[in-house]
């Protein structure tokens, strides 16, 4: 009798825990990711040069290009970051597969959501609200943001890029 309980085949639920294990650990480097990658998104952006006209922030012809830069290097720092931070995740955390998926789809939109909240809160402060107390000409640069919510796709985007190959080609092979 003994020998048929160690004979036993393992429970099928012996790999939830490490798995689970494994989504947190994803999920926290993304979002840690997400926080460096909003510290880099502001550091890259130049804000857009405007002015204060009858307590409104107008932005000149020559800054609307830069308007719109900060949206277009969220959607470069995003995908570089999520495409390295899923490959990396890939080569790590593949015990369970679809968990990982799962675990950097999430991480990832939570990585894009705390590098706008990072690179935000280190640019400059919205120019429409200090507007309304500031004097006629007074210059203010603009805030860094992103327009639109297309560009938000890039962080998850870029992870699972990065992810899907590096589980296709480099994923264990079961031997029957």
């Amino acid at each position: 009798m003994p020998e048929q309980l160690t004979d036993r085949p393992a429970t099928p639920t012996g790999w939830v825990a490490p798995a689970l294990i494994q989504a947190a650990i994803a999920i926290v480097a993304f979002a840690v990711v997400g926080a460096l990658a909003g510290v880099v998104w502001e550091w890259l952006w130049t804000p857009p040069n405007g002015v204060v006209v009858d307590h409104q922030w107008y932005v000149g012809l020559a800054a609307l290009r830069e308007e719109f830069s900060g949206t277009g290097l969220y959607v470069v720092v995003a995908s570089v970051a999520g495409l390295v931070t899923g490959s990396l995740c890939g080569l790590f955390l593949d015990r369970a597969e679809l968990v990982t998926l799962a675990a950097v789809v999430v991480g990832a939109a939570l990585a894009g959501w705390v590098m706008v909240l990072v690179g935000h809160a280190l640019g400059p402060p919205d120019p429409q609200e200090l507007a309304e107390t500031a004097r006629d000409r007074t210059p203010l640069p603009g805030d860094l943001r992103v327009t639109g919510n297309s560009a938000y796709i890039a962080f998850p985007a870029g992870a699972v890029l990065g992810l899907g190959p590096v589980l296709l080609v480099l994923a264990r092979r079961d031997s029957d």
